[in-house]
């Protein structure tokens, strides 16, 4: 007989886990199922999040920011650097390290929590009697069966048709995570967050970064405001990048690859370079989930279909994050995964599609919640804007990065905040700020009259309210 719970997750990553974690909290008996493998075949949980995401691009992403400021702008602080020499070696094992860190913390919450772990590959085998029949193929594959079914695979990277990652010279995510050399010159495309954050860490330590992009407006889903203040400074930063492109052939070259393409103005060209990643999206992973074996219902993109509760067509088949609709984040999946365990156990968990914070973490960050000043315009809405840059803020100035502003969306009648949008030094952290104030429906001037630590950059969300009203007191 096969080994019986209340609760199956199918996937281990930031999604799954949490789900995982929440359920076991309210007094279920879970069972959770990841294939992820370490160098040594051990279990990897966590996820492409935490394996070859948001972690590892983080880390390289630290890394390669301290090298840069080692080699360019320590100077400006009277700090002399000599012989400054790179170890990628070592850098990308810090990286592995910080992920197995990740990986470990995992496995302990599980104990912790008294959830079972599977390791290796869950699909479906069959729903008899209420429940649902589970196959594990890991070292010894076995059957499981859970009343409910979490499904929580995540994505994999979307591919080009003629030009297969072989994760060497044709990189992924993946492969862009663990070149042993930097490239003299690399190439990349697809502009989004991905490319963004991989051409930043493989520019710092010195290759040529070259970034083809199809569409004519850069981070079209950004405010376009922020966007061309940051296209800006990536492109004073050496970064190359060619928008309205349509690539073409990409082969193999001496040199690497050779990647054709027409650029904007009709010209046919050719980029030569050492080492390609292509980061054009990602696309639902249920590669040997076997959902047919259920009847479980996929769209056209081979996404599971749900509801807006993360229902799926079967009762007691939820499925959240990447391998459902909305954005690939990695918090609106945990966001997901502890509503739908909420759910399971009669109570209303509840995620807010229209306060969920986005984030790229470049140099300068960028990060945005709500609504954008194009997106007002296409609904006619009315509104207010205020902005405040980095340049005018003491703590910005104090260190030596003052590239970018805040700017704040407001309805012109109500005052409620619609969207806040940052692009300068710590905008990741800046934001939270800002989606708390949505979440609690704040006004700009619920903003504006809150007392703000000086110095600090928050000083700048502050400003950009106080902005909204016309009424800035340092710019």
């Amino acid at each position: 007989m096969s080994k019986q719970f209340d609760v199956v997750v199918i996937g281990g990553g930031p999604g799954g886990y949490i789900a995982a974690i929440r359920a076991a909290q309210l007094g279920f008996n879970v069972a959770c199922i990841d294939e992820w493998k370490n160098a040594k075949g051990g279990p990897a949980l966590g996820g492409t999040c935490t394996n070859t995401g948001c972690i590892p691009s983080k880390a390289l992403l630290q890394s390669s920011e301290h090298y840069e400021q080692a080699g360019h702008h320590f100077a400006d602080h009277g700090i002399e650097v000599k012989g400054l020499s790179l170890d990628l070696g070592k850098m990308i094992g810090r990286k592995d390290t910080v992920v197995k860190q990740n990986n470990d913390g995992v496995l302990y919450l599980f104990k912790k929590n008294k959830i079972t772990f599977f390791h290796g590959r869950g699909s479906f085998a069959a729903a008899k009697d209420g429940v649902y029949e589970i196959r594990v193929a890991g070292a010894a594959e076995e059957v499981i069966s859970g009343k409910h079914i979490i499904v929580a695979t995540g994505s994999n990277a979307r591919t080009l048709a003629g030009a297969p990652f072989d994760e060497e010279t044709i990189l992924s995510n993946d492969g862009a995570l663990r070149m042993a050399v930097v490239p003299a010159k690399l190439g990349l495309i697809g502009s989004g967050v991905i490319g963004l954050e991989m051409g930043s860490v493989w520019r710092r330590l010195g290759a040529e970064v070259t970034v083809l992009e199809g569409l004519s407006t850069f981070l079209g889903a950004v405010d376009q405001q922020i966007a061309k203040e940051a296209h800006k400074a990536f492109v004073k930063q050496g970064l190359k990048i060619e928008l309205g492109v349509k690539v073409g052939e990409i082969k193999p070259s001496k040199k690497g690859v050779a990647v054709a393409y027409t650029n904007a103005k009709g010209e046919a060209l050719t980029l030569e370079v050492d080492k390609l990643i292509i980061s054009i999206g990602r696309v639902a992973n249920t590669i040997g989930l076997a959902p047919e074996a259920v009847g479980l219902v996929l769209d056209e993109r081979g996404a599971i279909v749900v509801d807006g509760e993360c229902k799926t067509n079967l009762p007691n088949i939820w499925a959240i994050g990447d391998v459902v609709r909305g954005p690939m984040l990695a918090h609106k999946a945990e966001e997901e995964g502890v509503a739908v365990a909420e759910r399971i156990a009669g109570q209303h968990g509840h995620v807010n599609f229209n306060t969920i914070p986005w984030v790229i973490y470049t140099n300068p960050e960028i990060a945005w919640v709500g609504q954008t000043e194009e997106e007002l315009k296409a609904a006619g809405r009315a509104y207010k804007a205020g902005t405040f840059p980095f340049l005018a803020n003491g703590r910005a100035r104090a260190l030596g990065d003052t590239t970018g502003m805040v700017k704040m969306l407001a309805d012109a009648a109500t005052d409620e905040i619609l969207g806040v949008h940052i692009v300068g030094p710590m905008a990741s952290e800046l934001i939270a700020e800002c989606v708390v104030a949505m979440e609690f429906r704040a006004s700009s001037e619920d903003i504006a009259r809150i007392c703000h630590a000086h110095p600090s950059l928050s000083e700048a969300t502050k400003e950009a309210a106080l902005a909204v009203d016309k009424r800035t007191l340092n710019f």
